[in-house]
């Protein structure tokens, strides 16, 4: 193969991958210089549906994308007795998964 159609083969290869490098942004500002500054980043709560599918379900499933109401209850019941879930668990899934 030519130098030429190497370069040219680097270049569309760069240019292909721009979009992706420009999309991650600059690298924010490190703290370390200044530990005394350094504040741990706070985290909204997670509400208990979401903690419970985490904890249980996505070892399994990915989250769900909105099922109806009547599919997830049976679905809930289901699978409730096969991951021992409690019927506090099972209400915070349920609006979870239908908010």
């Amino acid at each position: 193969m030519s130098r030429r159609a190497q370069f040219i083969i680097i270049v569309c290869a760069f240019l292909a991958l721009l979009p992706v490098i420009a999309q991650k942004g600059p690298s924010p500002k490190s703290n370390a210089a200044h530990p005394e500054t350094a504040q741990p980043a706070q985290k909204a709560p997670e509400p208990d549906g979401q903690r419970v599918f985490r904890q249980n379900c996505a070892r399994c499933h990915d989250a769900p994308q909105g099922f109806p109401a009547q599919v997830s209850g049976t679905v809930l019941r289901h699978m409730r007795v096969r991951a021992s879930l409690s019927e506090k668990d099972e209400k915070a899934l349920m609006q979870f998964m239908n908010p």
